[in-house]
């Protein structure tokens, strides 16, 4: 019964974490998409002004950064870190 429970704890872990990859490429693919349309439409408009679409590129890629740090950097939870912090809250 215990390996089943851990055996599935693993399986919804890595469900998890595929569901995050497959979000963050999305994410990207149309952060990629919309900002290059933004630059397609600056240069239409006459490239020799004010590159605006760097706003919502920087602003946006800020988001983007942190997407992949979530999903690809973040220290992953132990069960070590679980018993520890429902430890912490029955006290």
């Amino acid at each position: 019964m215990v390996n089943d429970t851990r055996e599935q704890a693993a399986r919804d872990r890595a469900i998890t974490h595929l569901k995050k990859r497959r979000d963050f490429l999305g994410h990207l693919l149309v952060y990629l998409l919309f900002n290059t349309f933004l630059v397609v439409i600056w240069v239409v408009a006459g490239a020799d002004g004010f590159f605006w679409p760097v706003f919502p590129i920087a602003i946006w890629g800020i988001g983007v950064v942190m997407n992949a740090w979530d999903v690809y950097w973040r220290p992953k939870i132990t069960e070590s870190d679980i018993q520890h912090e429902m430890e912490r809250q029955d006290s």
